[in-house]
């Protein structure tokens, strides 16, 4: 089971989660977010974890809203980033421009929303990490707001796509329960492992990703 650490803000938390076992380490780029972080403070992070762990350094993911083709690419550099994580009204062409280094978060409202959107956006996932992300629907909030996703939705998704991630209202208290309900290939907490917006709880960060490794991940 894939376990992705998101809304980092400092080298103290990424390291945690790195100890930890997390496979995937997530950044914010969007400026309204509590959990914003720029671009070069996330490259120092990332070079700094990357000095430590050497080949056993996770994938870094860096989350946008809307952002242009051009300004994926610029901020992805800077920030050191492998992916990005793609969670407003982004186009498939869009995706298909970063040439698989990109795949999208969806915030669906019903199953058929789920189907509809995985069908477009699916196949411009990334080759060898995620494909597509479940989220909670908000209508005002693009991620990070402890709500949970619809599973129901997620498990058709994740039975039809493979390498699925889930998010949305994860903690460690329900995320063995979520990965038996819908089984993902990943699964990726913000909130869930906060003691405020941008701080991890270091204990629940290691419980987090404890409980989901002892889940059978999907092929």
């Amino acid at each position: 089971m894939q376990v992705k650490i998101c809304g980092l803000t400092n080298l103290e938390d990424a390291w945690v989660a790195v100890e930890a076992g997390a496979d995937l380490l997530g950044f914010i780029l969007y400026t309204k977010s509590p959990r914003y972080t720029p671009p070069e403070q996330i490259g120092a992070i990332t070079q700094a974890i990357r000095d430590r762990a050497g080949e056993q350094a996770p994938r870094f993911v860096g989350v946008f809203v809307d952002a242009t083709v051009d300004q994926l690419v610029d901020a992805m550099q800077v920030a050191g980033l492998d992916y990005a994580q793609l969670q407003g009204a982004e186009s498939p062409e869009v995706l298909a421009a970063l040439d698989g280094r990109a795949y999208k978060a969806l915030r669906p409202t019903s199953v058929a929303d789920a189907q509809e959107a995985a069908e477009r956006y699916a196949n411009l996932g990334t080759p060898d990490g995620p494909r597509l992300l479940i989220d909670a629907y908000d209508p005002h909030e693009y991620g990070g707001t402890g709500k949970k996703a619809d599973w129901h939705a997620a498990a058709a998704l994740a039975r039809a796509y493979p390498r699925l991630m889930l998010a949305g209202g994860l903690t460690p208290s329900n995320v063995a329960q979520a990965i038996r309900t819908v089984q993902p290939w990943a699964v990726d907490v913000a909130s869930g492992v906060e003691s405020a917006p941008g701080r991890k709880d270091h204990d629940a960060v290691r419980a987090f990703v404890a409980r989901a490794k002892q889940e059978e991940p999907t092929p």
